[in-house]
């Protein structure tokens, strides 16, 4: 691809040496390393705390040593998912890289762009000769993926600055000045098997090839989520056959909107035929269902050779799995009243399987509104206990409510108006930032957040604008120059 922008180029070489580091979320320390190396290496101080984030210190440039100093921040962490006929490692292959038009994306996994050119940008800034700037802190945050750890753990002091730059937003021309809160709930369910009937015999049901997507960013769209469409065809077929469950999984991250799932269920072997049929079907109807929104879907059911040393739960316990994961809820809970267009209140079905002997199933809530992440929580605390599972729900984060009074914003619509010749776009999001929980932390930060354009984060689909990324550098330059 023919990029024009010298500067883009350079943050994306960068970004592509980044992602030949493993960094899913929880095992950064590969990633944690090198950052703290590339450092020490131009002579940067650069500090880690206790969970693994990092601070990389850049003095100010000559006219701005008396200037605030200002924190550009991102995580270092990325959602891990990929298609399932890929043989990708997360753990040690690279994230292999393919430019398809004006887009950039990764070869059958996520990309990474979240939040790993957050990384690259800033580290292309720091060593910049030309850019004029305040003091400039670089926090590179933990986990943010999976539960906002690092942001959570963040010390007070460890950062001085009292303006925040989170380059974590996914719309070029877009600036985020608020998001949701969330809470995670994990529910545990003992099982109980038995031998299978005489006659009986194990078929896997698929659901898969779903479009999947970012929990927050992609909930209003009514995108399929693959365990209800699995549990949906175990209600069908359990109403017109013997049916017995062995198994079920689907899903991988709390965030993402399941893509794939499966079941072996154990069946009479002279009704699978007729199962068969019904699971064509049942695919045809959630094709139409789901043909804006989901175009590859798939549902499948294959006899098992073998048994794979699985025995069927008691009838009892796989009537109760179903109905305990048709009666979650998935999907937009409310609107807000305040900003046309927001989603206020959503849950995620994020992720269900078997393991020792109990149904393990995680869902996770955003809103806007505490108040209402709670009372949603506590719905689903709810169900699960009426179904005689235990419920056990996280602290979770906080919202960050949006000051559209913000010096700092009306400083950015400045830089952006006279940059590019338009107005900007303010919104809130229903996705996770970290800026909530750090300005908790640090009383006084003015905050804002942005980033080049990205489309359908945490899927194999994630792609990223490149002609955006030039455009954010420019602005973030010029937003830095102005803040003597």
């Amino acid at each position: 691809m023919n990029i024009k922008h010298q500067k883009t180029k350079q943050i994306l070489d960068l970004f592509e040496e980044i992602s030949a580091i493993p960094r899913c979320s929880k095992h950064e320390e590969k990633i944690c390393a090198f950052l703290l190396a590339w450092a020490g290496k131009h002579g940067l101080e650069a500090m880690k705390d206790k969970v693994g984030n990092v601070l990389i210190k850049v003095s100010a440039t000559p006219g701005y040593e008396r200037s605030g100093a200002v924190v550009i921040q991102g995580h270092m962490d990325m959602v891990c998912e990929k298609t399932a006929d890929s043989s990708h490692d997360f753990a040690k292959d690279p994230i292999r890289f393919v430019y398809d038009g004006d887009w950039l994306k990764a070869d059958h996994t996520t990309l990474g762009a979240d939040n790993g050119i957050a990384l690259a940008m800033a580290m292309v800034l720091a060593l910049d000769e030309k850019a004029v700037h305040p003091p400039l802190e670089l926090l590179f945050t933990v986990d943010e993926e999976t539960g906002l750890t690092g942001a959570n753990a963040l010390q007070g002091d460890f950062i001085q600055g009292k303006i925040l730059l989170n380059v974590d937003s996914e719309d070029e021309g877009v600036f985020t000045v608020g998001c949701a809160g969330g809470r995670d709930t994990h529910i545990s369910l003992p099982l109980q098997y038995e031998n299978a009937p005489d006659g009986f015999v194990m078929a896997r049901l698929k659901a898969g090839g779903m479009t999947g997507g970012h929990s927050g960013v992609n909930i209003n769209e009514e995108r399929a989520n693959a365990i209800r469409v699995l549990v949906r065809a175990l209600m069908q077929i359990k109403k017109d056959s013997d049916l017995r469950l062995a198994d079920i999984a689907g899903g991988t991250a709390h965030n993402a909107i399941p893509r794939d799932a499966w079941a072996d269920i154990f069946i009479p072997r002279d009704s699978f035929k007729s199962i068969e049929k019904a699971v064509a079907n049942l695919e045809e109807t959630f094709r139409r269902e789901f043909k804006k929104t989901d175009p590859d879907l798939k549902l499948s059911v294959e006899l098992q050779p073998e048994t794979m040393g699985k025995r069927p739960l008691n009838v009892a316990d796989s009537a109760k799995i179903c109905d305990l994961i048709i009666a979650l809820p998935h999907g937009v809970a409310a609107m807000s009243t305040e900003m046309k267009g927001l989603v206020e209140t959503s849950n995620n079905l994020a992720n269900v399987k078997i393991a020792n002997s109990k149904m393990e199933i995680v869902t996770s809530q955003r809103s806007s509104v505490m108040s209402r992440l709670h009372a949603l929580t506590w719905r689903i605390e709810a169900i699960a206990r009426l179904a005689g599972a235990q419920a056990v729900s996280g602290n979770g984060y906080p919202s960050w409510q949006p000051n559209l009074q913000s010096p700092l914003l009306a400083r950015c619509k400045d830089v952006y108006r006279k940059l590019f010749g338009r107005e900007p776009h303010v919104e809130a999001i229903h996705a996770g930032l970290e800026c909530g929980i750090i300005g908790d932390k640090k009383e006084g930060m003015d905050m804002i957040s942005f980033g080049p354009t990205l489309k359908n984060p945490h899927s194999p689909d994630e792609k990223i604008h490149v002609e955006s990324i030039g455009k954010i550098w420019d602005f973030l330059v010029e937003l830095l120059k102005s803040l003597k």
